[in-house]
């Protein structure tokens, strides 16, 4: 299984809240209402920003950045 460093488009939503916690505010901020939805086991990145009207390319940049914040220990 190839481990990603930060969350891609083709990633389920489920699967990147679980290993960034703190991108749940990235998609509480762009108004996915994704956190807690059973949906978001099935739904990749790409198909809740299409879902949800979001820019798909303002969203993967926000989720990289609070991702790899995180990784690093630090504050976005």
């Amino acid at each position: 299984m190839k481990y990603d460093a930060v969350p891609g488009a083709d990633l389920m939503v489920d699967e990147v809240m679980r290993r960034w916690p703190s991108t749940i505010r990235v998609f509480l901020d762009f108004r996915m209402r994704c956190v807690g939805c059973p949906i978001a086991t099935f739904h990749s990145v790409d198909e809740a920003c299409d879902e949800h009207r979001a820019d798909a390319a303002a969203f993967l940049s926000k989720l990289r950045d609070v991702a790899k914040a995180a990784a690093y220990g630090l504050g976005v």
